[in-house]
């Protein structure tokens, strides 16, 4: 039994309530348009990774799911691009700020915003196929992430699309956790990546993956594994970051270009996989 599968989904939700993920990359009033360029700016400078794996503007005239769309920077996006958009989200604090993003930047009449809890989404959102199923970042937050995929599998259409980011295991932070803030308790992973994988420290639940056990998992569910692939370092000096200076870990300063992308490729936080419907 995973140390996870016992943690109510009320606790998950406080969590995500109390600071909704990004809300502090920018200082600018929250709300603001001025507030949601500089988010959107600062997520893709340090992820630029997720433009490429959305492809947004490859689901114009498509309807698109998007599961745990938090403040709102991908569901913008696929919208923007032409995409009709049901945005979910456990976080009802991250939803009132996604529906104002909505309004400022014109594109509420092509998003449909659900408080749902993905676990059980049929519940609350109404099941019809989609070409895209999205979520980034967010199922490997839920005590029972195998449930939301069962439930997903129920809106792809024939020829759906399903893109995930979950964590991988293999990777240069969860190594770092471990070796750093856990001093080498390996016995202990799952919960130190759990307290530590989040900018706000103490997240409830955090599974992370290897290649084989995600494709495991997914497929098990109904789903065919077409492509996985590993991205995402994170360079930069945590008490610089956080006062809006992007200055690298010396480290990684030192590093060509090449070859941090290339350690990104083997050790990257990120394992990118996208499936289809089996």
């Amino acid at each position: 039994m995973s140390v996870f599968e016992s943690v109510p989904m009320e606790r998950v939700r406080a969590y995500w309530d109390a600071r909704p993920c990004n809300i502090r990359h920018s200082p600018k009033t929250v709300g603001t348009r001025e507030y949601f360029d500089e988010v959107e700016n600062r997520k893709y400078y340090v992820e630029p990774h997720i433009p490429a794996f959305a492809e947004f503007c490859r689901w114009n005239g498509k309807k698109v799911l998007e599961i745990g769309c938090g403040i709102g920077t991908d569901t913008i996006n696929f919208a923007r691009a032409g995409a009709h958009v049901t945005a979910i989200d456990l976080s009802a604090k991250s939803l009132e700020i996604a529906r104002r993003r909505a309004d400022i930047f014109g594109v509420s009449n092509q998003i449909h915003f659900h408080c749902s809890d993905a676990e059980e989404l049929s519940r609350t959102v109404p099941v019809e196929p989609y070409d895209l199923v999205y979520a980034f970042g967010v199922i490997h937050h839920s005590a029972h992430p195998d449930r939301i995929l069962a439930q997903l599998r129920r809106y792809c259409k024939s020829n759906a699309v399903l893109k995930l980011m979950v964590y991988y295991r293999y990777s240069w932070k969860v190594a770092g956790i471990v070796l750093h803030t856990g001093r080498g308790k390996f016995w202990q992973l799952d919960r130190l990546v759990a307290q530590n994988s989040e900018a706000q420290s103490g997240c409830p639940v955090t599974y992370t993956y290897s290649r084989r056990s995600a494709r495991r998992m997914i497929e098990r569910r109904g789903f065919r594994v077409m492509e996985t692939r590993v991205d995402h370092i994170f360079p930069y000096r945590v008490p610089d970051y956080v006062q809006y200076r992007y200055v690298k870990e010396w480290y990684f300063d030192m590093l060509p270009e090449p070859l941090f992308q290339h350690l990104e490729r083997i050790a990257g936080w990120h394992l990118l996989i996208t499936a289809g419907a089996a």
